[in-house]
């Protein structure tokens, strides 16, 4: 089939989620809340998709790759739509703010972790390295081993 006639012709969920590697429930979920448009449903009662829908997937993808929430995409389209006047750039640089600030959230929590790995390991090195670590109140009874 020419591509120029693939194009045109309208594509239904299933397609749009082979060709765009994102699940059906997730483009499901999408079409619900107007992040992407459906040209209506088939006589068998399918989405069906024009080319466009390739567009706005893959920038879905690529917002939710940068950290932003499916909310957070639904409030940019939202500003995008509006016309307010009010500029799109100046809203997604603070949502990608936002995004950044979770981001060094995660990786906060990450690095105590870390550090508990790590003052533990010291704290238990012998009893690591012999094989036969035993936890206070351990039922097991191996804390009256000793």
């Amino acid at each position: 089939m020419p591509m120029e006639a693939r194009r045109s012709r309208p594509m239904t969920v299933g397609e749009l989620s082979r060709r765009t590697g994102v699940r059906v429930k997730a483009l499901r979920e999408y079409t619900d809340l107007g992040l992407i448009y459906t040209l209506g449903r088939s006589p068998a009662n399918y989405r069906l998709y024009d080319a466009d829908a390739l567009w706005c997937v893959r920038f879905i993808g690529e917002l939710r790759g940068l950290g932003l929430t499916v909310a957070e995409i639904r409030e940019l389209t939202a500003a995008w739509t509006d016309s307010s006047g009010h500029p799109v750039g100046s809203h997604l640089a603070e949502l990608l703010h936002r995004s950044r600030e979770r981001l060094y959230q995660r990786i906060a929590a990450q690095q105590q972790i870390l550090e508990r790995i790590e003052k533990f390991e010291t704290e238990h090195q012998a009893d690591l390295a012999e094989g036969d670590l035993c936890w206070a109140g351990d039922p097991r009874g191996c804390d009256v081993r000793a």
